[in-house]
């Protein structure tokens, strides 16, 4: 399944999978993992999948360029 890592709380990383949020203990994630990463979780194992995320973050960035635009 994937997600989008929304948040960190103590030992766990709050997920948003499907518009709901699931928690994920910490060290199952890598030790990069950051707020915004799109992840694949298979069981205890949790990849960053870097391409979708850079895309998700272009996509931000130009929602807010057009919301800031004179």
């Amino acid at each position: 399944m994937k997600g989008i890592i929304d948040r960190f709380e103590g030992d766990f990383a709050v997920i948003e999978i499907n518009g709901k949020t699931q928690d994920f203990p910490k060290r199952i994630l890598p030790k990069k993992a950051a707020v915004g990463d799109v992840v694949e979780i298979t069981g205890n194992n949790v990849k960053i999948l870097k391409t979708e995320t850079d895309k998700l973050r272009k996509e931000i960035e130009d929602l807010m360029n057009d919301v800031w635009e004179d």
